[in-house]
Protein backbone atom coordinates (compact mmCIF):
# COMPACT_ATOMS: atom_id res chain seq x y z
CA UNK A 1 0.00 0.00 0.00
CA UNK A 2 1.81 3.11 1.16
CA UNK A 3 4.72 3.65 3.53
CA UNK A 4 4.42 0.33 5.32
CA UNK A 5 0.64 0.51 5.18
CA UNK A 6 0.87 4.08 6.50
CA UNK A 7 2.01 2.88 9.91
CA UNK A 8 5.54 4.02 9.10
CA UNK A 9 5.70 7.20 7.08
CA UNK A 10 8.46 8.72 4.97
CA UNK A 11 8.32 12.38 5.98
CA UNK A 12 10.81 14.76 4.36
CA UNK A 13 10.89 17.65 6.83
CA UNK A 14 12.93 18.94 9.74
CA UNK A 15 12.27 17.54 13.18
CA UNK A 16 9.44 19.53 14.81
CA UNK A 17 9.02 20.34 18.49
CA UNK A 18 9.23 17.50 20.93
CA UNK A 19 5.92 16.21 22.27
CA UNK A 20 6.70 17.42 25.77
CA UNK A 21 6.64 21.07 24.66
CA UNK A 22 3.35 22.69 25.64
CA UNK A 23 0.65 24.03 23.38
CA UNK A 24 1.63 22.34 20.13
CA UNK A 25 -1.06 20.80 17.90
CA UNK A 26 -2.09 17.18 18.37
CA UNK A 27 -3.46 14.71 15.81
CA UNK A 28 -6.86 15.14 17.44
CA UNK A 29 -9.96 17.05 16.35
CA UNK A 30 -13.10 18.20 18.15
CA UNK A 31 -16.46 18.18 16.35
CA UNK A 32 -19.24 20.13 18.08
CA UNK A 33 -22.77 18.73 17.94
CA UNK A 34 -26.04 20.20 19.13
CA UNK A 35 -25.75 18.61 22.55
CA UNK A 36 -22.52 16.61 22.49
CA UNK A 37 -18.95 16.44 21.21
CA UNK A 38 -17.17 13.90 19.00
CA UNK A 39 -13.38 13.73 19.23
CA UNK A 40 -11.44 12.33 16.24
CA UNK A 41 -8.09 10.82 17.18
CA UNK A 42 -5.59 9.83 14.52
CA UNK A 43 -3.98 6.57 15.60
CA UNK A 44 -0.64 4.93 15.09
CA UNK A 45 -1.61 1.27 15.28
CA UNK A 46 1.78 0.12 16.61
CA UNK A 47 4.12 2.08 18.88
CA UNK A 48 7.20 1.60 21.04
CA UNK A 49 7.58 2.03 24.79
CA UNK A 50 9.76 5.09 24.17
CA UNK A 51 6.85 6.80 22.39
CA UNK A 52 4.95 7.13 25.66
CA UNK A 53 3.41 8.97 27.39
CA UNK A 54 0.78 10.00 24.86
CA UNK A 55 -0.02 13.71 24.55
CA UNK A 56 -2.16 14.87 27.47
CA UNK A 57 -4.81 16.23 25.09
CA UNK A 58 -5.61 12.61 24.23
CA UNK A 59 -6.12 11.80 27.91
CA UNK A 60 -8.47 14.78 28.24
CA UNK A 61 -10.54 13.68 25.24
CA UNK A 62 -10.74 10.14 26.60
CA UNK A 63 -11.84 11.39 30.02
CA UNK A 64 -14.57 13.55 28.45
CA UNK A 65 -15.97 10.79 26.24
CA UNK A 66 -18.61 8.37 27.49
CA UNK A 67 -18.16 6.00 24.54
CA UNK A 68 -15.31 4.93 22.23
CA UNK A 69 -15.49 3.96 18.58
CA UNK A 70 -12.60 2.35 16.70
CA UNK A 71 -12.19 0.99 13.21
CA UNK A 72 -13.09 -2.42 14.68
CA UNK A 73 -15.05 -3.29 17.80
CA UNK A 74 -11.90 -4.26 19.66
CA UNK A 75 -13.41 -5.60 22.88
CA UNK A 76 -15.49 -8.18 20.98
CA UNK A 77 -12.80 -9.15 18.46
CA UNK A 78 -11.82 -12.81 18.19
CA UNK A 79 -8.20 -12.45 17.07
CA UNK A 80 -7.78 -16.14 16.25
CA UNK A 81 -10.91 -16.13 14.10
CA UNK A 82 -9.79 -12.96 12.31
CA UNK A 83 -6.35 -14.45 11.62
CA UNK A 84 -7.97 -17.60 10.24
CA UNK A 85 -10.29 -15.50 8.06
CA UNK A 86 -7.43 -13.50 6.59
CA UNK A 87 -5.30 -16.60 6.02
CA UNK A 88 -8.23 -18.41 4.42
CA UNK A 89 -8.69 -15.59 1.94
CA UNK A 90 -5.02 -14.78 1.34
CA UNK A 91 -3.33 -18.19 1.14
CA UNK A 92 -3.03 -19.61 -2.37
CA UNK A 93 -4.25 -23.05 -3.38
CA UNK A 94 -4.33 -25.23 -6.52
CA UNK A 95 -0.60 -24.99 -7.06
CA UNK A 96 -0.50 -21.25 -7.72
CA UNK A 97 2.31 -19.19 -6.20
CA UNK A 98 3.00 -15.55 -5.47
CA UNK A 99 5.48 -15.58 -8.35
CA UNK A 100 2.70 -16.65 -10.72
CA UNK A 101 0.48 -13.78 -9.61
CA UNK A 102 3.21 -11.16 -9.70
CA UNK A 103 4.41 -11.86 -13.23
CA UNK A 104 8.05 -12.11 -14.18
CA UNK A 105 8.98 -8.41 -14.20
CA UNK A 106 7.26 -7.57 -10.89
CA UNK A 107 8.57 -10.76 -9.32
CA UNK A 108 12.15 -9.81 -10.16
CA UNK A 109 11.58 -6.38 -8.60
CA UNK A 110 10.12 -8.00 -5.50
CA UNK A 111 13.01 -10.46 -5.23
CA UNK A 112 15.62 -7.68 -5.38
CA UNK A 113 13.72 -5.47 -2.90
CA UNK A 114 13.17 -8.36 -0.47
CA UNK A 115 16.85 -9.33 -0.54
CA UNK A 116 17.81 -5.72 0.24
CA UNK A 117 15.84 -5.84 3.51
CA UNK A 118 16.75 -9.44 4.37
CA UNK A 119 13.24 -10.82 3.81
CA UNK A 120 13.29 -14.41 2.51
CA UNK A 121 10.93 -14.05 -0.45
CA UNK A 122 10.31 -17.80 -0.50
CA UNK A 123 8.41 -17.56 2.79
CA UNK A 124 5.77 -15.54 0.91
CA UNK A 125 5.35 -18.05 -1.90
CA UNK A 126 1.88 -19.22 -0.88
CA UNK A 127 0.46 -15.74 -0.17
CA UNK A 128 -1.60 -13.49 -2.38
CA UNK A 129 0.20 -10.16 -2.88
CA UNK A 130 -1.95 -8.23 -0.39
CA UNK A 131 -1.28 -10.78 2.36
CA UNK A 132 2.43 -10.83 1.48
CA UNK A 133 2.48 -7.02 1.88
CA UNK A 134 0.91 -7.26 5.33
CA UNK A 135 3.38 -9.98 6.33
CA UNK A 136 6.36 -7.86 5.25
CA UNK A 137 4.95 -4.82 7.01
CA UNK A 138 4.52 -6.66 10.30
CA UNK A 139 7.98 -8.22 10.13
CA UNK A 140 9.66 -4.87 9.54
CA UNK A 141 7.71 -3.09 12.27
CA UNK A 142 8.55 -5.82 14.79
CA UNK A 143 12.21 -5.58 13.81
CA UNK A 144 12.08 -1.84 14.46
CA UNK A 145 10.70 -2.40 17.95
CA UNK A 146 7.05 -1.62 17.30
CA UNK A 147 4.42 -3.58 19.20
CA UNK A 148 0.66 -3.70 18.50
CA UNK A 149 0.04 -4.03 22.24
CA UNK A 150 1.52 -0.53 22.59
CA UNK A 151 -0.55 0.95 19.77
CA UNK A 152 -3.10 3.66 20.46
CA UNK A 153 -6.08 1.33 20.04
CA UNK A 154 -4.80 -1.29 22.45
CA UNK A 155 -3.87 1.37 25.00
CA UNK A 156 -7.33 2.93 24.84
CA UNK A 157 -9.00 -0.48 24.79
CA UNK A 158 -7.31 -1.42 28.07
CA UNK A 159 -8.37 1.87 29.67
CA UNK A 160 -11.95 1.58 28.45
CA UNK A 161 -12.29 -1.99 29.70
CA UNK A 162 -10.99 -0.96 33.12
CA UNK A 163 -13.31 2.04 33.22
CA UNK A 164 -16.37 0.26 31.85
CA UNK A 165 -16.69 2.52 28.82
CA UNK A 166 -18.54 0.96 25.84
CA UNK A 167 -16.58 0.36 22.63
CA UNK A 168 -18.08 0.07 19.15
CA UNK A 169 -16.63 -0.38 15.66
CA UNK A 170 -17.03 1.46 12.37
CA UNK A 171 -16.40 -1.72 10.38
CA UNK A 172 -16.24 -5.48 10.77
CA UNK A 173 -13.17 -7.62 10.18
CA UNK A 174 -14.97 -9.20 7.22
CA UNK A 175 -15.45 -5.77 5.67
CA UNK A 176 -11.79 -4.91 6.13
CA UNK A 177 -10.82 -8.21 4.54
CA UNK A 178 -13.08 -7.47 1.58
CA UNK A 179 -11.30 -4.14 0.96
CA UNK A 180 -7.98 -5.97 0.62
CA UNK A 181 -9.06 -9.19 -1.07
CA UNK A 182 -11.25 -7.23 -3.48
CA UNK A 183 -8.33 -5.25 -4.89
CA UNK A 184 -7.34 -5.95 -8.46
CA UNK A 185 -4.20 -8.00 -8.99
CA UNK A 186 -2.43 -4.91 -10.33
CA UNK A 187 -3.23 -2.94 -7.17
CA UNK A 188 -2.05 -5.84 -5.00
CA UNK A 189 1.24 -5.98 -6.90
CA UNK A 190 1.70 -2.25 -6.36
CA UNK A 191 1.00 -2.69 -2.65
CA UNK A 192 3.59 -5.42 -2.20
CA UNK A 193 6.30 -3.71 -4.26
CA UNK A 194 5.91 -0.40 -2.47
CA UNK A 195 5.89 -2.05 0.95
CA UNK A 196 9.13 -3.87 0.10
CA UNK A 197 10.78 -0.76 -1.30
CA UNK A 198 9.69 1.55 1.53
CA UNK A 199 10.95 -0.94 4.10
CA UNK A 200 14.53 -0.21 3.10
CA UNK A 201 14.20 3.27 4.66
CA UNK A 202 12.37 2.28 7.82
CA UNK A 203 15.18 3.23 10.20
CA UNK A 204 15.21 6.82 8.91
CA UNK A 205 11.43 7.13 8.90
CA UNK A 206 10.49 6.18 12.42
CA UNK A 207 11.44 9.07 14.65
CA UNK A 208 10.27 11.77 12.24
CA UNK A 209 6.98 9.92 11.77
CA UNK A 210 6.28 9.61 15.47
CA UNK A 211 7.27 13.21 16.15
CA UNK A 212 4.99 14.49 13.37
CA UNK A 213 2.10 12.48 14.76
CA UNK A 214 2.69 13.59 18.35
CA UNK A 215 2.89 17.20 17.27
CA UNK A 216 -0.10 17.19 14.96
CA UNK A 217 1.91 18.40 11.96
CA UNK A 218 -0.89 18.03 9.42
CA UNK A 219 1.10 19.32 6.45
CA UNK A 220 3.88 16.82 7.08
CA UNK A 221 1.43 13.98 7.66
CA UNK A 222 -0.34 14.79 4.41
CA UNK A 223 2.95 14.84 2.53
CA UNK A 224 4.14 11.58 4.03
CA UNK A 225 0.84 9.71 3.92
CA UNK A 226 -1.15 10.97 0.98
CA UNK A 227 1.54 11.80 -1.57
CA UNK A 228 2.48 8.14 -1.58
CA UNK A 229 -0.88 6.41 -1.80
CA UNK A 230 -2.41 8.94 -4.19
CA UNK A 231 -0.04 7.58 -6.82
CA UNK A 232 -2.26 4.49 -6.81
CA UNK A 233 -5.89 5.60 -7.41
CA UNK A 234 -7.46 2.19 -6.80
CA UNK A 235 -5.71 1.75 -3.47
CA UNK A 236 -6.54 5.30 -2.43
CA UNK A 237 -10.21 4.98 -3.27
CA UNK A 238 -10.77 1.50 -1.81
CA UNK A 239 -8.68 1.79 1.35
CA UNK A 240 -8.98 5.49 2.17
CA UNK A 241 -11.48 7.73 0.37
CA UNK A 242 -14.49 5.41 0.26
CA UNK A 243 -14.08 4.49 3.90
CA UNK A 244 -13.65 8.14 4.92
CA UNK A 245 -16.96 9.01 3.27
CA UNK A 246 -18.74 6.19 5.06
CA UNK A 247 -17.22 7.12 8.41
CA UNK A 248 -18.10 10.79 8.01
CA UNK A 249 -21.74 9.83 7.48
CA UNK A 250 -21.69 7.61 10.57
CA UNK A 251 -19.96 10.22 12.72
CA UNK A 252 -22.46 12.88 11.68
CA UNK A 253 -25.25 10.74 13.15
CA UNK A 254 -23.40 10.58 16.49
CA UNK A 255 -23.78 14.34 16.83
CA UNK A 256 -27.48 13.88 17.58
CA UNK A 257 -26.62 11.89 20.72
CA UNK A 258 -26.30 13.01 24.33
CA UNK A 259 -23.08 11.07 24.95
CA UNK A 260 -19.66 12.38 23.95
CA UNK A 261 -17.59 10.09 21.73
CA UNK A 262 -13.91 9.43 21.11
CA UNK A 263 -13.47 8.03 17.58
CA UNK A 264 -10.06 6.45 16.94
CA UNK A 265 -8.95 5.68 13.37
CA UNK A 266 -5.65 5.54 11.51
CA UNK A 267 -4.03 8.98 11.15
CA UNK A 268 -4.15 8.64 7.35
CA UNK A 269 -7.94 9.01 7.49
CA UNK A 270 -7.87 12.39 9.23
CA UNK A 271 -5.64 14.38 6.87
CA UNK A 272 -6.07 15.73 3.37
CA UNK A 273 -9.02 17.17 1.49
CA UNK A 274 -10.93 13.89 1.75
CA UNK A 275 -9.94 13.29 5.38
CA UNK A 276 -12.81 12.85 7.84
CA UNK A 277 -12.36 16.26 9.57
CA UNK A 278 -12.50 18.07 6.23
CA UNK A 279 -15.53 16.07 5.10
CA UNK A 280 -17.37 16.93 8.31
CA UNK A 281 -16.41 20.59 8.03
CA UNK A 282 -17.82 20.52 4.50
CA UNK A 283 -21.18 19.55 6.01
CA UNK A 284 -21.19 22.80 7.95
CA UNK A 285 -20.08 21.27 11.25
CA UNK A 286 -17.74 23.04 13.66
CA UNK A 287 -14.44 21.12 13.50
CA UNK A 288 -11.14 22.22 15.03
CA UNK A 289 -7.79 20.62 15.68
CA UNK A 290 -6.84 20.48 19.36
CA UNK A 291 -3.54 21.35 21.00
CA UNK A 292 -1.53 20.11 23.94
CA UNK A 293 -2.46 22.08 27.08
CA UNK A 294 0.05 24.15 29.06
CA UNK A 295 2.34 22.20 31.39
CA UNK A 296 0.99 21.01 34.71
CA UNK A 297 2.24 23.03 37.72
Amino acid sequence: MTRLFCLVLSLAFAMPLRADVAEHPVTLWRVQGQSNVVYLLGSIHMLRQQDYPLPRAIDAAYDDAERLIMELDMDDLDNAAVQAMFNGAGVLHNGKTLQDLMGEEAWQQATVAAAAIDIPIEMLASSEPWLAAITVEMMMLYRAGFNPLLGVEMTMLSRALNDGKPIDGLETAAEQLSFLDGLSLEAQRDMLLQTLEDSADIDTMIDTMISAWQNGDVAALEAGLLDSIEQYPELHEALVSARNREWAETIETLLDDDDDYLVIVGALHLVGTDGVPNLLAGKGLAVRQLSEPPPLK
